[in-house]
């Protein structure tokens, strides 16, 4: 669950990127300094920070990449705060891409694997305005509290309708997933199915309505289950053009 921010500087500037990267758990400014190449795929940076105590240290590599399917650069890191190593990859918006910018945004590396989801419990409320929801979702290992903001670059049937987003502590949004409006085949009933992304795995669960909650504002979420229903497309869980 990451999210930031990387901008080309200058040819000058000691560092070629500078930027921003946020969790859950932590909020900080990263820059990508060149380092010498040993192989073909040894990274081409070093991705440093400043700690608590004011020193500059190295937190991780990066790579320059290019997409095989798009040929857009996107820079894949590895990065370790303390908490353990994990993967990000910095892509250009459409925005950026359109301006020929230098302007790239913070994604998770999207799983491959899906995640068991066990005993779930939690719940969505719809809100007043903005068609968004609010809800959380928590079991024995995690406990989530997250937003469903109406997706804007929606252009396709398989798109999600919603990005699922939470905050850094710093208030930052974090998008972590992405939720499609779905019908049952067998009740008619509308529910949502939502894929969050994990560090464990990628989670599937659905938001439906009892015979209690229907006409109403809340959707309990339950374990996902298999049936005939139009499946979202996983692989767009995280895509920034959707």
């Amino acid at each position: 669950m990451f999210a930031g921010i990387l901008t080309k500087n200058t040819d000058t500037a000691a560092a070629v990127f500078s930027g921003t990267i946020h969790s859950t758990k932590f909020d900080i400014a990263i820059h990508l300094e060149t380092r010498t190449k040993m192989s073909d795929r040894s990274p081409d940076f070093d991705v440093t920070a400043v700690n608590t105590s004011g020193r500059k240290v190295r937190i991780g590599t990066a790579w320059s990449e290019i997409g095989n399917a798009s040929g857009n650069p996107y820079i894949s890191m590895q990065i370790d705060v303390g908490l353990g190593a994990f993967r990000v990859n910095a892509v250009q918006t459409q925005e950026a891409s359109k301006a020929k910018s230098g302007g790239f945004e913070i994604i998770p590396l999207v799983s491959n694997g899906i995640m068991r989801s066990g005993s779930i419990s939690g719940e969505l409320t719809t809100m007043d305005a903005d068609n968004a929801f609010a809800g959380y979702i928590a079991n024995m290992m995690f406990d989530l509290d997250f937003m469903l903001i109406a997706n804007g670059y929606k252009t396709e049937e398989t798109h999600p309708d919603y990005r699922i987003e939470v905050s850094s502590p710093r208030g930052i949004p974090i998008r972590v997933g992405s939720a499609w409006m779905a019908k049952s085949n067998r009740t008619g009933n509308d529910y949502l199915s939502l894929l969050i992304n994990t560090p464990d795995g990628d989670l599937r669960v659905n938001a439906v309505q009892n015979e209690e909650q229907r006409g109403g504002k809340t959707f309990s979420i339950i374990p996902f289950v298999e049936s005939g229903h139009r499946q979202p497309d996983a692989s767009g869980g995280l895509s920034l053009a959707a």
